[in-house]
């Protein structure tokens, strides 16, 4: 071999190399789930210094180092170690579809003249919640990689005609990106081949002052909403529009979560914190801000924008310690969640922004969660 071809040889070994060590993102196999699908996991990171860990199984967000004003990275998201605990455990950092939220009506509604009937665990139950047998948070997506300074991964799902007793099939495809500027953004579309409805969010769980280093008491949360929806004793919409001034969920102000999360307010009181539906300020389709949330230690602060219509705020509520990462127990109120979305159970609401789908009326919403560090 000449000495140009070992040279050249070189370099070509030296750039590939540099490639592998300077990529955007990666992938590494996560395990098999229990129906035997391959399932991976992907690091995307930016140029920030923001880096993600999602795997396809879920559209699940299992890790979110952010850099905190030590100069280190906090993993802000509640989760678990491995892909058993997901398809076995809750929803942390998944995405949730065909329909977040609630379906009440013993999980009906009415749609093109005739009523839908989804399908239930039992047949007493009364409210199908985040799409029931056809939920998104335990399927297998494809994924498909996009290397760079704003490193990105799309996901796409297809949910067959009559998954969950949904009308219409179903193709829905997630961009991740991780920005420039520390946000990971979120964009969702969804087509159907005949009229369904969607609701489409994720289900993460923030913890800025670090997953499993105790509950948020002490952060500082503001939310861009002057109305809300309140919801009964069962978490469905009472269908009425309420205005947060002179309520202790107006927090159109920054608000210290612990001043508000014991309140005896009864859309407080009755789920022992927060878990309610805010309407976003501004024009829906249009991405706005929507939520501001700090923690005094990490210093990390959190900007929610989206184009959704409304948000449910979820503090977390709940009654028994679960083991996360780690093996460290997650307690109450250790995360709080900002579920950009269309309003529960608006399928049986037809006063409420429609969630129906149709060919020639796609969906697509984007979410931008940006982090930043609070001066």
């Amino acid at each position: 071999m000449s000495v140009c071809a070992r040279f050249a040889g070189a370099l070509l070994l030296c750039a590939c190399l540099s490639a592998q060590a300077g990529a955007g993102i990666t992938r590494a196999d996560w395990g098999t789930t229990a129906r035997g699908e391959k399932v991976e996991i992907y690091t995307l990171t930016g140029a920030g210094g923001l880096e993600a860990r999602i795997s396809n199984f879920g559209g699940v967000i299992v890790t979110l180092n952010v850099p905190d004003r030590n100069g280190s990275k906090t993993d802000v998201m509640l989760g678990y170690d491995d892909l058993a605990s997901y398809e076995t455990g809750g929803v942390y950092g998944a995405v949730i579809g065909r329909y977040a939220n609630r379906i009440g009506s013993n999980g009906t509604f009415p749609l093109d003249g005739r009523t839908i009937h989804l399908e239930r665990g039992t047949p007493d139950q009364q409210i199908v919640i985040h799409g029931g047998t056809a939920g998104f948070q335990k399927k297998v997506w494809r994924a498909e990689m996009h290397d760079g300074a704003e490193p990105s991964l799309t996901l796409t799902v297809v949910s067959p005609d009559g998954d969950g007793g949904f009308p219409g099939a179903l193709t829905t495809t997630l961009v991740y990106t991780v920005t420039r500027d520390n946000a990971l953004t979120l964009e969702y579309r969804a087509v159907s081949d005949r009229p369904t409805v969607v609701n489409l969010t994720n289900h993460a769980y923030f913890a800025l002052q670090g997953e499993g280093h105790g509950e948020v008491s002490d952060q500082v949360m503001q939310v861009f909403a002057d109305r809300y929806t309140p919801s009964g004793p069962d978490n469905l919409p009472t269908g009425d529009i309420a205005l947060v001034a002179d309520t202790p969920l107006d927090f159109r102000t920054p608000v210290r979560l612990g001043d508000i999360l014991d309140s005896r307010f009864d859309q407080i009181a009755l789920r022992r914190g927060l878990d309610i539906n805010m309407i976003v300020n501004g024009t829906p389709g249009v991405l706005r801000p929507a939520a501001r949330i700090s923690d005094p230690t990490t210093g990390i602060l959190m900007e929610v924008f989206t184009t959704q219509p409304g948000m449910q705020l979820y503090s977390d509520n709940v009654t028994r310690t679960v083991p996360g990462k780690g093996g460290r127990p997650y307690g109450n109120r250790y995360a709080m969640s900002f579920e950009t979305q269309h309003y529960p159970d608006s399928p049986n609401r037809p006063e409420f922004p429609s969630t129906v789908v149709t060919p020639s009326t796609p969906l697509h919403e984007v979410t931008v969660y940006r982090f930043s560090t609070a001066k």
